[in-house]
């Protein structure tokens, strides 16, 4: 079995501890309804998905400088060259409330990452040692108003560094890579402890009133263990916050032709009144920007260069797939020189520079999405014009493309080209009608007249 062209997003983590052999383990993608190959679902609104997911993130503590001591006592040496006692112990929200006026600004979505108990400095719920509850409660409520409309939430584990009994709420006791969410902990255990143990991370987020869809995977967590990771998001997701379509970042895929598409997995009751399933996001880049550990960076023109016409994002963009930056919030930051803010800013730049059709969307609005893609079953009948659709899930921009140069949509108004659509428009392309609409969870019919 060879090893594909997989790049965990930490760099102390081993190229080659992904094979083909355990990647396709985890791909179990469950039932699959009949559709018509004559209609073809393309990306909403005729549009490429982009996002950024932001790992490592948290309220006020500074993630790695309190990380680093930890994963050098499991491997020591490793990172005795990382100058972490002179970094900052706080990310302020000064920068969090910056960011977010840069982000709104640019329409930019994605996800960002809330450690609940960053390091084991402190619970997110209860106090963090070092502030004080009005400056934790401030926090978490400019997370609230200012990230939660345009970005997902998701817990990156409980501490991203030591393994908590959750039943007692304290690190185990046992130091070592079986013990540390970057590591082996997960290896052998089923879906139900992983679940658990997920729950008890999306549970202090729900206390203070963070909603969550999906989780991130710290470093290495879950690796070997795909089947269960991807049901243990599920059941995670679904008990603690009842999310209709949980999804997980584990992934990324920063060069080559391997599609970085999502990966719909464990679809079961499509036609009851409880459809299932568990999306699987893939990042496209690595982390260019300032790392996780803040190392300088590879910069902008690894994404795109400053001509728009290479970078793996232009690469992704070109075939169409939904093309996800993968960044750490202690690189953006970089201890407050923010270099990678700035290469941020000017990736963000050049790509509106460059393509005048991409969808700024959250990683739930992407999962929602590819859910609706695969899970629907769609019959066409070219003798009445009419494409009759079953829907498990609702979908807000629901696109496809409808092997038919005459006849209008009924009900769907017209417009000059795909960059105008949205929903309830349709507009003709060459040999086809292409129709961008609301579909409702259940049954839903376009005619042609």
């Amino acid at each position: 079995m060879h090893a594909l062209n997989h790049l965990s997003r930490r760099r102390f983590l081993e190229a080659s501890a992904l094979t083909l052999g355990s990647q396709l383990l985890g791909q179990v993608s469950g039932d699959r309804p009949q559709q018509d190959a004559a209609v073809k679902v393309i990306n909403p609104r005729g549009r490429v998905p982009v996002s950024i997911i932001i790992d490592d993130s948290t309220c006020l503590v500074n993630l790695n400088k309190f990380a680093i001591p930890q994963f050098a006592t499991v491997q020591p040496g490793k990172y005795d060259h990382y100058p972490w006692q002179s970094w900052p112990d706080e990310i302020p929200d000064s920068f969090v409330r910056k960011f977010a006026d840069w982000a709104d600004e640019n329409g930019v979505k994605g996800k960002y990452s809330i450690v609940p108990f960053p390091a084991c400095v402190g619970r997110l719920d209860r106090e963090i040692p070092g502030w004080s509850q009005r400056d934790l409660q401030n926090s978490v409520k400019l997370v609230r108003e200012r990230m939660t409309p345009n970005w997902d939430i998701h817990p990156e584990m409980v501490t991203h560094t030591r393994i908590i009994d959750t039943k007692t709420g304290h690190p185990y006791p046992e130091i070592s890579p079986r013990f540390m969410e970057n590591w082996d902990w997960c290896n052998g255990r089923s879906a139900d402890e992983i679940a658990d143990y997920m729950s008890y991370a999306l549970t202090i987020l729900k206390n203070i009133g963070l909603p969550c869809e999906g989780v991130t995977t710290p470093g290495g967590f879950g690796s070997k263990a795909r089947p269960q990771l991807a049901q243990a998001t599920f059941e995670s997701c679904r008990s603690v916050f009842k999310a209709e379509i949980p999804h997980y970042f584990r992934d990324l895929y920063d060069k080559g032709e391997q599609s970085v598409a999502p990966l719909v997995q464990n679809a079961s009751g499509l036609d009851s009144d409880d459809p299932r399933c568990v999306v699987h996001i893939i990042g496209c880049t690595g982390d260019w920007t300032g790392g996780w550990n803040c190392i300088m960076p590879t910069g902008a023109d690894a994404f795109i260069t400053a001509d728009g016409k290479s970078g793996r994002m232009v690469e992704v963009i070109q075939r169409g797939e939904p093309a996800i930056i993968v960044c750490h919030w202690t690189g953006i930051y970089w201890n407050g020189l923010e270099i990678g803010f700035e290469i941020f800013r000017e990736v963000v730049k050049r790509l509106h520079a460059t393509f005048d059709h991409l969808h700024w969307m959250k990683l739930s609005e992407i999962s929602r999405y590819w859910a609706a893609k695969e899970l629907t079953r769609i019959e066409f009948d070219a003798a009445k014009s009419l494409v009759t659709l079953k829907a498990p899930f609702a979908c807000e921009e629901f696109t496809l493309s409808l092997p038919v140069r005459q006849g209008a949509p009924e009900g769907l108004t017209e417009v000059d080209s795909r960059l105008k659509l949205k929903p309830g428009t349709w507009c003709r392309e060459k040999d086809a009608t292409l129709v961008c609409f609301k579909m409702s969870k259940g049954v839903s019919e376009i005619v042609l007249t």
